[in-house]
């Protein structure tokens, strides 16, 4: 039975249409690892609380919650082969990467600004473009700045931990409660090969001295959170032939130290970005290839597969960003914070998530009466809230999902080029999305044309827009029904 229909739309008027929630319908899901779509029923009180409507520590969140994050720390104490943070463009999503770099005062006023027009908003982070905990002094006086004026968001930091253990008691103190610590090794004769010197105690270190004190201080980093109950979120960039099959230990030695999450992304290497790795040809991961990894993984640390890879200055939904909008030439020198269309939005999504829910239990039950045994690889075209919202050619990303007998899980993203420009749908592009979509069976969207979806036919990738505007989930379990029973041509005519 449907549950009533729920517009968010007077709550997210001031927003990008891409971040609309749209409406409210039935639906249902199965899945129950804390990264991937945990939820009240799977997760101890405290933990949820905590996690709850943060994107990043939540799969589930993320389709209703936004991060944003605040380039106010250009200082960093280690030199990475991927990392180059001199290179920027406003179409360019990467770690490091920011249009404008900001004083604690002027991140004050964005996140105000943005608070003010993006009820989604749950969580402040710093990610850079250097270190958080390296340009602390930075880091500090804008949380402090931040919690004294907005204090119903959360405050997160990422780090590449060498100079974590001396500032955790301070994390502690200012209630930040979620970390990121970027892993990559825990064997310094492969650290050797990923950082080319470090800086530490007023030194600077090089090859397997400078990997042995990094991983040091990235394990007593660890420890020290996890003494302390912040969650930590362990970030790990995979480099195909350097640390792919390594970071199974990695996984390991994180998870006997208390990590809540642990995020493998792939290693982004073009030779345009000036990096070490871009420039000698160090290739990336295939998305086949990130998730045959990520799958070798399940029954370590739990992980999380939505991460975006998000630039030091993102604003938005995971998946988008809306940071251009919120440009300091954009913002008037005096803003005041008015937390009310947030409040209210969080209302309207606490009873949406109650219907999800009963849809989740509901999709379980449909999934575990079938006896089949196979597996149905979906990508799917959303705008946020958890639905089938996005026209396919207007999508940036598609998120795929993985349904069995035991469930329905996420199991990562993949970004293409929007197939249609001005109302006209781009061949090359169709060409890169249908690439994208290897291994895919079916695609879910709202709309779609008959030319891409017979392009997509043709490459064996069936495509329908039956189940817009249902739960992900919901038409995942049906599809799934469908598909054992012989019969999905009628799901898809």
């Amino acid at each position: 039975m449907s549950a009533p229909i729920i517009s968010l739309e007077s709550l997210t008027n001031t927003t990008s249409s891409g971040q609309l929630l749209t409406t409210a319908k039935s639906g249902g899901c199965a899945s129950s690892s804390c990264g991937s779509s945990s939820s009240s029923t799977d997760t101890d009180p405290a933990t949820w609380e905590k996690i709850k409507d943060h994107p990043c520590f939540s799969e589930e969140a993320h389709h209703y919650f936004a991060r944003m994050h605040v380039a106010v720390a250009p200082a960093c104490n280690i030199q990475c082969n991927y990392c180059n943070h001199k290179y920027d463009c406003a179409n360019e999503s990467r770690p490091g990467v920011v249009s404008e770099k900001l004083t604690p005062d002027q991140a004050l006023r964005k996140v105000i600004a943005v608070a003010n027009e993006v009820p989604q908003l749950s969580v402040l982070g710093i990610a850079g473009p250097g270190d958080a905990c390296y340009d602390w002094n930075k880091t500090r006086a804008t949380f402090e700045r931040v919690a004294s004026k907005v204090p119903d968001i959360k405050l997160c930091i990422s780090t590449n931990g060498l100079a974590l253990p001396e500032h955790v008691d301070e994390l502690a103190e200012m209630n930040i409660s979620h970390v990121t610590i970027t892993i990559n090794m825990v064997d310094p004769a492969i650290g050797e090969k990923i950082y080319p010197w470090i800086f530490y105690g007023h030194r600077r270190y090089t090859g397997m001295d400078a990997a042995k004190i990094l991983h040091e201080r990235q394990m007593l980093g660890l420890e020290m959170l996890s003494e302390r109950g912040i969650l930590t979120k362990i970030n790990s960039v995979m480099i195909p032939g350097v640390n792919d099959e390594h970071l199974i230990e990695v996984n390991k030695w994180v998870k006997e130290r208390g990590a809540f999450l642990h995020n493998v992304m792939p290693l982004i290497s073009d030779p345009a970005h000036g990096t070490h790795f871009g420039l000698t040809g160090q290739r990336g991961p295939n998305a086949l290839e990130l998730k045959a990894l990520q799958d070798r993984l399940e029954g370590g640390a739990k992980l999380m597969r939505h991460c975006r890879q998000c630039r030091a200055d993102a604003v938005g939904l995971l998946g988008t960003d809306r940071g251009q909008e919120f440009t300091l030439d954009q913002i008037p020198l005096e803003v005041t914070y008015n937390g009310g269309k947030r409040h209210a939005y969080r209302e309207v999504v606490a009873r949406i998530r109650d219907d999800h829910l009963a849809a989740k239990n509901q999709a379980i039950t449909t999934l575990g009466s079938l006896s089949a045994r196979g597996t149905l690889q979906v990508a799917v075209a959303t705008k946020g809230g958890g639905r089938i919202n996005e026209h396919f050619g207007h999508a940036k990303e598609f998120q795929i999902y993985e349904a069995s007998q035991a469930g329905i899980k996420f199991v990562g993203h993949r970004k293409v080029e929007p197939y249609c420009h001005g109302g006209w749908g781009e061949d090359a592009n169709l060409v890169g999305i249908i690439a994208a979509l290897e291994g895919i069976d079916i695609v879910l969207c709202a709309r779609i044309g008959d030319c891409p979806k017979n392009k997509l036919m043709e490459a064996g990738i069936r495509a329908t827009e039956a189940f817009g505007y249902d739960y992900i989930e919901t038409a995942i379990s049906a599809l799934y029904a469908t598909e054992y029973g012989d019969d999905l041509s009628q799901a898809t005519a």
